[in-house]
């Protein structure tokens, strides 16, 4: 039985792939490297400091990683605030969940900066979930499961009754690690590609739930759809 959610953000709350890909290619330009966003795909879902860092070993290019995150996310936020880039679905999906007393942790390989601008975007705060990690709170990053175990025992559950809700590989993998049910949502990687890395069922949003007349209905079907 399904107890508690476990969302990641980017790609999953927020539509934010393409704008931190932009924010951390400005930051490359202004060093004279021309980063591309095929750079990034290897490292989406696994922080920053491999976001970024993983492309500056790319290119041969020495950098102090937490001045440059502090740099690409005041580039990010400028770029993501007063857009549209909610993920659809997702909102409603969120309160459905705790309409139906199910646990939810935020779960992201982000720092808790980014988070908070995310957050900030699309109008949620982490009180609206009743519990949160963020990168800076673990020592291994995804495809690590450290992070969703971390999650799971911040809500008071084993992993195993948990599902969780990822974009990622690196998420899924996390997440099949750590012993979870996991939703893969398109739009970063492809459906096989989810599949392959271990996603249970793959969606293009959660707008799939829709709207449910009981809460037992919504629990029934999530149930239903993970089986």
């Amino acid at each position: 039985m399904i107890r508690g959610i476990l969302f990641d953000v980017d790609g999953v709350l927020i539509n934010s792939e393409e704008q931190i890909a932009q924010a951390c290619i400005e930051f490359f330009k202004r060093r004279g490297v021309n980063a591309v966003p095929a750079d990034f795909a290897p490292f989406i879902g696994a922080g920053e400091n491999r976001f970024i860092g993983g492309v500056a070993e790319k290119y041969g290019l020495t950098i102090d990683i937490e001045a440059a995150k502090i740099e690409a996310y005041g580039i990010y936020d400028e770029l993501i605030s007063g857009t549209d880039c909610a993920m659809k679905g997702t909102a409603d999906f969120i309160r459905n969940a705790k309409k139906a007393e199910l646990k939810t942790a935020l779960a992201t390989s982000a720092d808790k900066i980014k988070l908070d601008i995310n957050l900030k975007a699309i109008g949620f705060s982490t009180g609206d979930f009743d519990y949160a990690v963020w990168g800076n709170k673990v020592t291994h990053k995804k495809p690590d499961p450290e992070i969703y175990l971390t999650a799971a025992a911040g809500l008071g559950l084993n992993a195993r009754d948990c599902l969780v809700v990822e974009d990622a590989l690196n998420g899924v993998q996390a997440a099949k690690a750590a012993g979870a049910l996991c939703i893969g949502l398109l739009g970063s990687f492809s459906e096989e590609e989810l599949k392959n890395a271990g996603a249970d069922i793959v969606l293009k949003d959660l707008s799939f739930f829709g709207s449910f007349s009981s809460h037992e209905e919504f629990k029934d079907r999530l149930e239903a759809l993970v089986k």
